[in-house]
């Protein structure tokens, strides 16, 4: 999962105008000012997913990590659903919406959902072993009981 969202944040930097085009006619067929938040949405999404994927190679926020990632996957495969169904978008293609939106791209992101739910719910961090804490007293005493036992 971090890689796919590593891959996804790189490659969306890599064509950030575009990416940032896409994100303005979201913007604009949702009502929103889109030469306002073109960018500053466009920065947040790429951010997020660098965040959940350095989130899921740490041991420590794994868990953080894939909550993080289920959110955007849901989040995008809402998005993909109420842009096509309820504000009757025109499907986007091309760059790194090469997929249209609808159907098939909230399909994908809730199957990818599965990974997120089996790491949030599945994963258990390595616990340090007990502390053993012995007195002195209790070595020397183990010793005579050693002792004893091969009389």
């Amino acid at each position: 999962m971090a890689a796919l969202f590593l891959f996804t944040a790189g490659a969306k930097l890599a064509i950030a105008k575009a990416f940032a085009f896409n994100v303005g006619e979201l913007l604009a067929a949702s009502g929103f000012n889109y030469t306002r938040w073109m960018w500053p949405v466009t920065v947040a999404v790429i951010v997020v997913e660098v965040i959940a994927a350095a989130l899921l190679l740490i041991p420590r926020t794994v868990r953080v990590g894939a909550l993080i990632s289920g959110m955007l996957l849901v989040g995008f495969a809402g998005y993909a659903l109420y842009y096509v169904y309820v504000l009757e978008g025109e499907p986007l293609e091309g760059g790194i919406l090469a997929s249209q939106l609808g159907v098939s791209t909230a399909l994908r992101n809730l199957v990818l959902l599965i990974p997120a739910l089996i790491v949030f719910f599945g994963y258990r961090r390595m616990s340090k072993p007990a502390a053993v804490s012995a007195a002195p007293d209790d070595l020397i005493e183990s010793q005579t009981h050693g002792l004893k036992a091969e009389l």
